[in-house]
């Protein structure tokens, strides 16, 4: 029995050892685990930290008042009155600035892309090279104001105000112009290109230079008077559309139409 008991003793040992071992180990792999776990929590704190300023940061900027290079990308700012605010360089994409008064503010090279600007006055405001694509500007006045090399493609400006403003190079590629105003505006070198210009008033406008019509709609749109010598793109069919008169100058290879002149347009 001493042998059996020996033996006994000698196994159980070993397996208390084992057992000592394994829970040495895991306990290792314990505190490792649990070093790894506490170092992922930091960092998805500190992640969430971070998220949280650079949103509040954001949001901040809505709340600051106008200055150059700022960015209201997003921001609400309707109906207020920032005339003469210098927002030049300034980031305005999908802002909104319905019925708000920027007269004579300085938009030069600002990006308003995918902004509102229904019923808003722009009048004198210098914005050579901003970007107002994508823009909605119902009725909105941009009368006298600067904005040469602007792109305004794809823009909603239905019923807009561009007398005596400076357009040259001017981009209008598929801009809705309905009824858009360009009296005595300087057009050299626009790009009027796929634009509807339906019962828009061009007559008294300056062109200089080339100015493009290819493919945009003229229906009633006034030209009386108007220089387009120097016009490219335009086609017989958008003449016999338009409302010309005997002072209007075509280019060589158009003719006016029978029809002309047009009886006044309707002011609704």
């Amino acid at each position: 029995m001493d042998l059996v008991d020996g033996v006994a003793r000698l196994a159980g040992e070993t397996i208390m050892g084992r057992r000592r071992r394994g829970a040495l180990r895991g306990g290792a792999v314990g505190k490792r685990l649990g070093v790894a776990t506490g170092f992922g929590m930091l960092a998805l704190s500190a992640a969430f930290l971070l998220g949280s300023s650079s949103n509040a940061l954001r949001a901040a900027d809505c709340g600051n008042v106008a200055g150059p290079g700022l960015d209201w990308s997003g921001c609400s700012k309707t109906n207020i009155m920032l005339q003469t605010s210098d927002l030049h360089g300034a980031n305005l994409a999908g802002a909104h600035f319905d019925s708000t008064d920027l007269s004579d503010a300085n938009l030069t090279s600002a990006n308003l892309e995918k902004a509102t600007l229904v019923r808003a006055w722009l009048k004198n405001a210098k914005a050579d090279g901003a970007n107002f694509a994508k823009i909605e500007a119902y009725r909105s006045d941009f009368s006298n104001a600067t904005a040469n090399g602007t792109s305004f493609a794809n823009a909603e400006l239905q019923r807009a105000e561009f007398a005596g403003a400076q357009l040259k190079n001017a981009d209008f590629q598929k801009a809705e112009l309905g009824r858009a105003d360009f009296d005595k505006a300087v057009l050299t070198g626009a790009n009027f290109s796929f634009a509807n210009l339906s019962r828009a008033t061009l007559n008294g406008a300056v062109m200089d230079g080339a100015t493009s019509f290819s493919g945009a709609f003229m229906y009633l749109t006034r030209i009386e008077g108007l220089d387009l010598s120097k016009a490219s793109g335009l086609q017989q069919a958008q003449i016999n559309l338009a409302c010309g008169d005997n002072t209007t100058i075509l280019p060589s290879w158009l003719k006016a139409p029978s029809s002309w002149p047009c009886p006044p347009d309707d002011k609704d």
